[in-house]
């Protein structure tokens, strides 16, 4: 495995790459790995000649107040998951050689980021598209791989691509947990014992939501209100927004008809998870 820093070097790698007529995966990453980061590059083996991760974090998609000082970063610890998982480089740009000074270009879309996360967090996503694009140019992937967990970002990566005609194949790959059901992320690391008990009622919830489908409950603001009261029983946790949406388009449903997605946002101390699952009837 090897490391790549420079953007040139990056651009040359991936030359020579394409000139050989090898497929190459990138895996996006902010680092603090953990295996649900290994579970994509590991997908990426089967889609491609080499696996190309990116680990950067992107100073664009934190809003004021997040938390972009804090965020867990372990590089060295990072290399070594990152080789044992298959990849064949791993590419650490530098801040100033992404955004240059000066820098005032900046990919938006009006639709898909109007909703989820997006509400709370005014231009994340703005932040998201720019640079996925520019690691896009930077590594010139044929394939790229994104966890579903956060599935508005799946979906404004997915029309990102559609919109400016990248000839990249996106695939997605489902959300990986904790043996005891909570979803992976570098941020759970930041949860206390008894923080990590009280966020466990994210997966919880989204499962009673579908239990009470089941049951033939169907109406969107009932199942919330259920899910909203049972993560609000655990202490320390706070509702950020629990929604039910239409996959495609993440317009909010009255009424499952078909499958739908429930995504929540939760504070947990101070630490906001995200989490999500299809509900089908």
């Amino acid at each position: 495995m090897e490391i790549i820093k420079s953007i040139k070097e990056m651009r040359l790698w991936s030359d020579g790459c394409r000139r050989r007529g090898q497929t190459i995966v990138l895996v996006p990453t902010m680092g603090y790995l953990h295996d649900g980061h290994l579970s994509l590059m590991r997908e990426g083996r089967r889609h491609g000649d080499k696996v190309v991760v990116s680990i950067f974090v992107n100073p664009t998609q934190f809003g004021p107040g997040e938390d972009l000082s804090t965020y867990p970063r372990d590089l060295e610890r990072d290399f070594n998951l990152a080789k044992d998982a298959g990849a064949d480089i791993i590419f650490t740009p530098n801040a100033w050689d992404v955004y240059p000074q000066g820098f005032d270009t900046f990919i938006n879309q009006e639709k898909l980021p109007d909703h989820l996360c997006g509400l709370s967090r005014p231009g994340h996503f703005k932040g998201v598209m720019t640079v996925v694009a520019k690691l896009f140019h930077m590594v010139a992937p044929q394939v790229a791989i994104f966890g579903e967990k956060d599935f508005q970002q799946l979906a404004i990566i997915r029309r990102m691509v559609t919109d400016l005609n990248f000839d990249i194949q996106i695939i997605s790959h489902p959300t990986v947990r904790e043996s005891d059901g909570l979803a992976m992320s570098s941020r759970n690391s930041k949860l206390s014992s008894e923080q990590r008990k009280s966020a466990l009622s994210l997966n919880l919830a989204l499962q009673n939501a579908q239990k009470l489908l089941n049951e033939g409950e169907t109406r969107s603001d009932r199942l919330i209100q259920t899910a909203t009261d049972l993560i609000l029983s655990y202490p320390g946790t706070s509702v950020d927004y629990i929604h039910i949406c239409d996959p495609d388009s993440l317009e909010n449903v009255s009424t499952i008809t078909g499958p739908a997605v429930m995504a929540l946002a939760i504070k947990v101390g101070p630490v906001r998870l995200i989490d999500n699952m299809i509900l089908t009837t």
